[in-house]
């Protein structure tokens, strides 16, 4: 079966450096909260907001032991009117047998206000 894992985190600024390594921070993490193995990892989608394109967050992903021949993509968020600005979403496509009630989605940094609902169970600031 697989599942859909969310997660999201905002930066401080459109710079590559600090893009590769809040994603690479935030895929990292939500591997650990759910237990993800790479060969378990069907594909993931990166999106950023508009402002964001000083580097491919995907590359980051990329970057982790294990996970050169994951299929990673990056699209832009809709460009809505007030939308949280400078955040990287990440969808991963997880083959697993958790419950879809079980799956610990990650929202870190100020990435938390988008969905208070999930942010909860797993609250991850800024370290």
């Amino acid at each position: 079966m697989i599942r859909g894992v969310r997660g999201a985190i905002t930066i401080t600024k459109d710079e590559a450096p600090e893009i590769l390594e809040q994603t690479r921070r935030l895929v990292l993490e939500m591997a650990k909260e759910n237990g993800i193995k790479p060969d378990e990892v069907a594909s993931v989608i990166v999106s950023t907001t508009t402002d964001i394109s000083a580097a491919f967050p995907a590359k980051a992903v990329r970057t982790i032991d294990g996970w050169t021949y994951v299929p990673v993509m990056c699209t832009h968020e809709m460009d809505v009117p007030g939308s949280m600005p400078l955040c990287i979403r990440v969808m991963m496509h997880v083959n697993t047998k958790i419950g879809q009630d079980k799956i610990q989605h990650i929202y870190m940094n100020d990435a938390v206000k988008l969905r208070p609902d999930l942010s909860q169970k797993s609250q991850v600031s800024r370290a």
